[in-house]
């Protein structure tokens, strides 16, 4: 992924709203990158995951999206129906001012999306440790609420030491139906309810913890 630009202008907004099992989702960005991925909640997702209906509007009229749009859309589609082709998907730009500070909620939301992949977790505390500061716990699930680019950047992921699966800003439903949802497509386990984390988390760092389930750290 990539973030280019500053946002010291305006940008030329452009948006984007299609429907998912989640309910309706908006995108929106500028010819440069990303700004938000929005998940409006018009619907309580299913306690357990299900087949993703299609999104019908997900690549309707893309001439009137800018690249980073196009490239969410087409990226969050795969997301719900063929996650085994995200490796090979380009990840559009962001051009969202969290991404462009030099702070340690950038830092967290970078090595997130680096490290933590399809159907795994990582505790607070574990990404604490891969953003370099193990004492920073707190400090991480504030930069979880700061993404503006959810399920993208995947602090649905983020769970806790307990083993609970913590707060989420789209709602504990939306995170227990992600977890779920990953689980199931990835083969991993899962369990009732999402009561504990639905994947194991690996290292992304050489030196790092071996594979372990998120929440025993």
């Amino acid at each position: 992924m990539q973030v280019f630009g500053r946002m010291d202008q305006a940008c030329e907004m452009r948006y984007k709203t299609m429907d998912s099992p989640l309910g309706k989702i908006e995108i929106s960005g500028c010819e440069q990158g990303l700004h938000e991925i929005r998940l409006c909640g018009s619907k309580t997702p299913d306690a357990g995951p299900v087949e993703a209906p299609t999104l019908p509007e997900l690549l309707s009229r893309p001439e009137e999206m800018t690249e980073p749009l196009v490239q969410c859309a087409a990226w969050l589609d795969a997301y719900f129906h063929e996650p085994e082709v995200l490796p090979g998907l380009p990840l559009p730009a962001i051009h969202h001012p969290v991404f462009q500070r030099d702070s340690f909620t950038a830092q967290v939301l970078w090595k997130l999306l680096e490290a933590v992949k399809f159907g795994d977790t990582v505790s607070y505390q574990q990404l604490a440790v891969l953003a370099g500061n193990p004492k920073a716990a707190r400090a991480v699930g504030g930069a979880m609420r700061s993404n503006p680019v959810p399920v993208l950047v995947p602090c649905h992921r983020v769970v806790c030491s307990s083993g609970a699966v913590g707060n989420y800003s789209g709602g504990l439903a939306t995170k227990e139906w992600l977890l779920a949802h990953e689980a199931r497509l990835s083969g991993k386990p899962t369990y009732p309810g999402v009561s504990h984390p639905a994947g194991t988390w690996r290292g992304a760092q050489a030196g790092t913890p071996g594979p372990q389930r998120a929440g025993r750290n």
